[in-house]
């Protein structure tokens, strides 16, 4: 059962490993997108626009894929914890879909400003990424709405979970 735990945690090192290799190759090619779009790129106001958009598009991906490393980090490495009670499930799918539901707001914004101008009859899509985003809050909102109750059944793990992250700080 040891080996097994370890053979888990290295999954996990792997997976934190390349999400945060993809956050970085992602903010370096942000970097060379806003580079070319403000001294390399055509001279056209329009297309260093769009190019900036898309540095903010490919920042947005990174931070998500940073975020995802670092949750995973820390609830699975440092703390080696395991999600199965109610209070370490709202905490673990709180923090994932914060970051999500952020992203795709984002998202939304950077395809609105990139769509009306260039094919406004694609706006719908990015209207429904918006959509996705809000179904999103509104049931997390629901869920730990939910769940709250389910906490209160078990104050014990809200006090294990406090002090686990006195720990971790």
């Amino acid at each position: 059962m040891h080996h097994l735990h370890k053979l888990f945690m290295a999954g996990h090192f792997a997976i934190i490993a390349l999400f945060f290799v993809c956050a970085v190759a992602l903010m370096a090619l942000a970097g060379i997108e806003l580079w070319a779009g403000l001294f390399a790129g055509p001279a056209d106001t329009r297309a260093r626009f769009n190019s900036i958009l898309e540095c903010i598009g490919m920042l947005t991906i990174g931070l998500v894929a940073l975020e995802l490393s670092q949750t995973i980090f820390e609830e699975e490495v440092q703390r080696d914890v395991k999600v199965s009670g109610p209070t370490r499930v709202r905490r673990y799918l709180s923090r994932f879909l914060a970051v999500i539901v952020i992203a795709l707001s984002i998202e939304t914004l950077v395809a609105v400003f990139e769509l009306m101008h260039d094919d406004p009859a694609k706006l719908p899509y990015a209207a429904a990424i918006g959509a996705s985003a809000a179904v999103l809050l509104i049931a997390w909102g629901l869920f730990v709405r939910f769940n709250r109750s389910a906490e209160e059944l078990e104050p014990e793990a809200m006090a294990q979970t406090k002090r686990e992250d006195r720990k971790v700080k």
